[in-house]
């Protein structure tokens, strides 16, 4: 029988990339999987932090074994900004295209384009916690470019590649993204446990 584990989101997007990532191997079950309608509050200050929230929410109400994951996009020029406020840049309305644009806008005139995206996975199984982090830098183009991906994966290319990560399509990017190094981590424990 193949282990349950729930995956605290809905964004559709990350469930298919950690279903793609972790294989057949696993069944991920989604909040709508398991019923919850609730909007999970990230209300910490790091990324650990509001993984955590949300990973110890579904364990205590539902009593599963659950994993949650928050990521930041991380601009040195910009103190590491938006970080924690990466959904909701331009404002609680979560548009990609308002995010990008503002990132766009900040990053005017500016040469340092040094950027990271920064994954931290937070476990809840057997009545312990983990964590496992993923990170990918790379650089802020000065406009977006390609259709796949979401985010800010118009704007971002990753060290070592001449495209964004909505250029490299789904298939390389679940290879290399921050979120899948971090599920690869995840996916190795979960194997010898």
């Amino acid at each position: 029988m193949k282990q349950k584990i729930v995956f605290a989101t809905n964004n559709p997007h990350k469930l298919e990339e950690v279903s793609q990532i972790l294989g057949d191997k696993i069944e991920i079950l989604s909040l709508k999987d398991i019923h919850c309608d609730v909007d999970i509050p990230e209300t910490a200050d790091t990324l650990e932090g509001n993984a955590l929230l949300k990973a110890e929410y579904i364990h205590k109400s539902y009593g599963l074994d659950v994993f949650a994951d928050d990521t930041g996009f991380e601009i040195e020029a910009l103190n590491n900004e938006p970080g924690i406020y990466s959904a909701r840049y331009a404002g609680d309305g979560k548009s990609a295209q308002a995010n990008m644009l503002k990132v766009l806008e900040k990053l005017e005139g500016i040469d340092n384009r040094k950027a990271q995206f920064r994954t931290v996975i937070a476990l809840f199984m057997d009545g312990k916690t983990h964590l496992f982090e993923g990170i990918v830098k790379g650089t802020v183009i000065k406009e977006k470019r390609g259709e796949a991906g979401f985010g800010y994966d118009p704007i971002f290319v990753p060290e070592g590649y001449g495209k964004t990560f909505a250029e490299l399509g789904n298939d390389v990017k679940n290879e290399i993204s921050h979120r899948a190094i971090a599920i690869k981590k995840l996916n190795s424990f979960l194997m010898d446990n």
